[in-house]
């Protein structure tokens, strides 16, 4: 049983992925436990980042928020935090479960392309730096 657990949220195929992570999270919680829902925000170019407007950056940073929102609310019975951040995901994952002082990290891994063949690039670099135990849950979409 995990007192703390952040779990790395995806959003891509309508959050399914996360939504199974978290479920495995609830079953692993120590009661009165917590789980973090994290996300990071891509990285935008400079060029993409010029053509675009303030309330356009607004507006999607607020959608992908709402997003965590409702998959937090779905997690009934436990306390699920949300914790949205920019820059480099595998740091900003490592750096949130050390805030949270988590003893466990839940992140998905997509099918393997050449260049990350055994786990996604993402989860290979969480997993590789970690001072804590990761539990990669595989996809396949």
């Amino acid at each position: 049983m995990f007192n703390s657990i952040v779990v790395a949220a995806a959003l891509f195929s309508k959050g399914a992925t996360s939504r199974g992570l978290i479920d495995k999270a609830r079953k692993m919680l120590s009661p009165g436990g917590t789980i973090t829902l994290v996300h990071v925000l891509d990285e935008i170019p400079p060029y993409m980042v010029a053509a675009m407007t303030k309330e356009q950056l607004m507006n999607h940073r607020k959608a992908v928020r709402e997003q965590l929102e409702s998959l937090a609310a779905a997690a009934r019975g436990v306390q699920v935090d949300v914790d949205l951040r920019a820059g480099k995901p595998s740091t900003q994952i490592l750096q949130c479960a050390k805030e949270c002082n988590a003893d466990l990290i839940m992140i998905a891994s997509h099918k393997p392309g050449f260049s990350d063949y055994f786990i996604g690039s993402t989860a290979a670099r969480v997993v590789r730096h970690s001072p804590i135990s990761v539990l990669v849950s595989r996809r396949f979409s």
